[in-house]
């Protein structure tokens, strides 16, 4: 059995999508993470038992595929080690000391295969910087796609994940498999699941409360949206930060933290981001954002550390 364990965004999409073209396959599996995990779960550890070769896409794993014992093609464009494993193939440019925008644009180049599927997976991991490359207006100009029409299908795709429906993820691929890329523009049940998403993050938008030029968000939603409303309000709205809770996702709590490139060179996020550990908090991030996940009986203890910071 050929298994492929990918990301669950429209890049790892994309990717798998373009490996089964590439190598023809007519019998695999296809599977991804828990959604927001960066692990192989008990079910996937259990597929792999099964497998006769892996191929892991556009997941930031290497410890986890550091210890697989099947054959494995490992392709990536994230920033990691390389794998020791002798029975892994890595396919990373970042190894050495290259930047490339998206999964999708190695898969592609790998197997020298190039479609609409490769532009959407760059479009999906850097959003409108995508237009910026020839390679991405290229592709989509032979599919007839119009870069209104790219942003689109990426909210679509990514729809699935951001609703936390791990089966509709893995499904994804099939359907991008089954049918044209013009036809995902309609399809029903991403556009339904997209325009509910959409309410929810308006919804959220439109009850941003202001506090010394930082942006202050709280909802309950069960769609992973807190990055999403953080974005917005940040970029398109021009605060100094976003702060944005959201006290009940499917039974604990999300924050979610991000600063202007400006506030960057006051805040030190790391600091930030090593308190709310302290806490015993799931968090992380980089430079202008800090992701947490926690009980919700600790939500309002995280956020008494970001507000420290806010000046």
């Amino acid at each position: 059995m050929h298994l492929i364990v990918h990301h669950w965004d429209t890049d790892g999409i994309a990717s798998a999508a373009l490996l089964v073209k590439a190598l023809g396959l007519e019998e695999f599996t296809n599977m991804t993470a828990p959604i927001g995990e960066f692990r192989f779960d008990e079910r996937l550890w259990k597929a792999i038992e099964k497998a006769d070769r892996l191929y892991v896409l556009d997941f930031n794993v290497p410890s986890e595929v550091e210890k697989v014992r099947i054959p494995t093609l490992f392709i990536d464009h994230h920033t990691q080690p390389r794998i020791g494993n002798s029975l892994v193939e890595q396919v990373n440019p970042s190894l050495d000391g290259g930047y490339y925008p998206s999964c999708s644009l190695v898969v592609s180049e790998y197997f020298n295969i190039f479609n609409a599927w490769t532009a959407l997976g760059v479009v999906g991991d850097v959003g409108e910087k995508a237009f910026e490359l020839g390679i991405t207006n290229r592709l989509l100009k032979e599919e007839g796609l119009s870069q209104a029409e790219a942003l689109r299908l990426v909210e679509l795709i990514d729809s699935n994940y951001i609703a936390m429906e791990r089966e509709a993820v893995e499904g994804a691929v099939a359907v991008l498999l089954e049918k044209g890329v013009r036809e995902l523009l309609k399809y029903d049940p991403w556009v339904k699941k997209a325009e509910a998403i959409k309410g929810a993050i308006e919804n959220a938008l439109s009850s941003a409360e202001e506090r010394n030029g930082f942006a202050f968000v709280e909802f309950e939603s069960p769609f992973n949206i807190i990055s999403k409303v953080a974005r917005k309000l940040v970029w398109e709205f021009n605060y100094r930060g976003a702060v944005v809770l959201n006290r009940n996702f499917h039974g604990k709590a999300q924050a979610y933290f991000r600063i202007s490139p400006k506030e960057a060179e006051r805040i030190e996020m790391g600091k930030v981001i090593a308190r709310l550990k302290e806490l015993g908090t799931n968090s992380g991030g980089k430079r202008e954002v800090v992701g947490c996940v926690c009980e919700r009986d600790k939500i309002d203890d995280v956020l008494k550390i970001i507000e420290e910071y806010l000046g």
